[in-house]
């Protein structure tokens, strides 16, 4: 009888184990990094699983437990505002919403601009999920806690009102980043500028710093033996000790309206991309005795720009969108890490987004199209491709369960891979 049990126990927690692999719950997937191991025997099929409305805005699917998370604009008590939706996976029907802060109009943002940015506003940020919690940041930098299975409201923290937030153009759009029992974010004032919250309470864990805010999302990694935080601010990018929040590590980098791309990491090099005039970067870490440092390795002005897509990074080469308001236009291309070089480039996708599953680029246009292709810097080889979604489509495609799942501001999809 003890052997059963023991084996039945076994059994399930080698299930659960696989269940949370195949997870997309957290900004960029479970590395943090856009990349998730090879799908054995993939065929790339993309058929459709289900279609479901997705009303205004450019936050990504977090998936995880049977369920897709992502951020809408909907109406609570007659007021306009972002919404957490939260719908079953399998079908794409909605199991419950909530409500984040109210913004009937967004900052600079709408249809204005380019021909091919006509699709609407809406939120930038994308929910996470940590345990049995979801965790959002809203575009007016207030974090939410909820229930991840009923949407019950655990905690929040208003960083405008609770550390003197200072906003930016088009709000906040970055996403939480968690890494043990912190939550960390940036927006708040001077002298507390980088925040680090209890994820199970809200309580403000650390603060410190003077960097004003971008839209970029911070990451994890770990360079030198040193695991860290690296955000990218508008004083450029700053190393930072998750636990407590001291700084490691700083690196200048021009600002110029709109910072949006996360930083990218290959062994001791980080790489970082804005628009506007910026263009992109890299630098080389140092450690000498407990001390980091960097270095600049190579820098590009005004090209090789990630307007608001952050690349992949594969065997020490860059893939993902390189212009600049080239809506419907700009490429998808490869780029060498180490040196900044132009390796290709194939035209058509605009400032869609980016994953990588094993040794093959997963890719969204900006009009709907999920295109995959090889990650070899010899060439662009293309293996599938399919119009799939209806409306600007500026957030990322996500991977889980042997799925892919996409929005637009207009409609959610799920696409079977094979």
């Amino acid at each position: 009888m003890t052997r059963i049990h023991l084996t039945t126990v076994l059994g399930l927690a080698l299930a659960t184990a696989a269940s949370a692999a195949t997870d997309w719950a957290t900004f960029r997937g479970p590395a943090g990094n856009g990349t998730v191991p090879a799908l054995p025997d993939a065929k790339w099929s993309l058929n459709q699983v289900w279609k479901s409305p997705t009303n205004l805005g450019f936050s990504s699917f977090a998936v995880s437990g049977g369920k897709a998370y992502t951020l809408v604009t909907g109406e609570t008590d007659g007021n306009t505002g972002e919404m957490l939706a939260c719908l079953d996976a399998a079908s794409g029907k909605e199991v419950w919403s909530k409500p984040l802060s109210v913004i009937p109009k967004y900052d600079g943002g709408g249809n204005a601009g380019a021909k091919g940015n006509e699709g609407g506003d809406g939120s930038r940020s994308s929910p996470v999920i940590d345990g049995d919690k979801v965790y959002v940041i809203d575009s007016l930098l207030h974090v939410f806690a909820f229930d991840a299975a009923t949407g019950k409201a655990v905690w929040d923290h208003d960083v405008m009102k609770e550390n003197s937030g200072e906003m930016i153009k088009w709000q906040n759009a970055a996403s939480p980043l968690i890494d043990g029992d912190i939550l960390m974010l940036a927006g708040g004032g001077k002298g507390q500028a980088l925040i680090g919250l209890n994820k199970n309470t809200g309580k403000v864990v650390w603060k410190g710093e003077d960097d004003k805010m971008t839209h970029a999302t911070p990451i994890l990694a770990d360079i030198h033996g040193v695991h860290q935080a690296i955000f990218f601010t508008q004083t450029g990018l700053v190393g930072v000790e998750p636990t407590k929040g001291d700084v490691l590590w700083r690196a200048e980098f021009p600002y110029k309206v709109s910072t949006a791309a996360s930083p990218d990491v290959f062994e001791d090099i980080v790489y970082c991309s804005a628009g506007y005039g910026v263009g992109a970067g890299a630098f080389k870490l140092s450690k000498k005795g407990s001390n980091l440092s960097a270095e600049q390795i190579w820098r590009r002005e005004n090209e090789c720009f990630n307007h608001w897509s952050t690349p992949v990074v594969k065997d020490g080469y860059l893939y993902g969108m390189f212009s600049f308001k080239e809506y419907g236009a700009g490429p998808l291309a490869c780029v060498d890490i180490r040196t900044g070089k132009d390796i290709w480039k194939e035209g058509g996708f605009g400032p869609g987004q980016v994953i990588l599953v094993g040794d093959k680029v997963v890719a969204t246009s900006d009009k709907g199209e999920v295109v995959v292709a090889a990650a070899n810097p010899e060439k662009y080889s293309e293996v599938a491709r399919k119009d799939v979604l209806e409306g600007k489509v500026w957030s990322y495609p996500v991977l889980a369960g042997g799925k892919i799942y996409a929005r637009s501001t207009t409609e959610g999809v799920c696409l079977d891979v094979n």
